[in-house]
C-alpha cells in the first residue's frame, strides 16, 4: 500500500483573520479548539484505520472551512453595521444642519455659521473613526 498523499490544511492563525479579537473571536480559545479538533481527527484516523482516512480528513477540513466562512460572514456583518451607523450620523447631521445654519445666520452671523460648519466636520470625523 502506498503512503497517503499529504494534505495541507488552511491557515487558522487569528492574526491573518480580518476581524481579529475585536470581532468577538478569542485568539487563545480558537487555537485551543482547532488543536483539540485536530487531535480528535488524528485519534479517529488511528482508530478507524487507513481506509477511513480521507473521510476523517474531509470532515476536519470541512469544519475548518465552515469556521472560516462564519468568521468572514461575521466580519462582513460588522462592516455593514459600521457603514450604516456612519450613514445615519451623516444624514442626521445634515438634517440638523439646515435649522442650525438658519439660526446661526440670523442670530450670530458669519461666526455662528462657521461654528456650525466646524461642528458638522467634527461629527463627520468622529463618526468615521469609530
Amino acid at each position: 500500500m502506498s503512503a497517503p498523499a499529504a494534505r495541507s490544511f488552511p491557515a487558522t492563525s487569528s492574526s491573518s483573520h480580518e476581524g481579529g479579537p475585536a470581532s468577538g473571536h478569542t485568539v487563545g480559545m480558537t487555537d485551543d479548539v482547532v488543536k483539540d479538533e485536530l487531535r480528535s481527527a488524528i485519534e479517529a484516523r488511528r482508530e478507524l484505520g487507513d481506509e477511513m482516512e480521507p473521510a476523517v480528513i474531509d470532515a476536519f477540513v470541512g469544519r475548518i472551512e465552515q469556521r472560516l466562512a462564519d468568521r468572514q460572514r461575521d466580519g462582513e456583518r460588522a462592516l455593514q453595521r459600521k457603514r450604516e451607523h456612519q450613514k445615519e450620523m451623516v444624514l442626521g447631521s445634515m438634517g440638523i444642519s439646515v435649522p442650525l445654519f438658519a439660526l446661526a445666520a440670523i442670530f450670530t452671523g458669519l461666526p455662528g455659521v462657521i461654528a456650525v460648519c466646524v461642528a458638522l466636520v467634527l461629527i463627520a470625523v468622529v463618526s468615521s473613526r469609530s
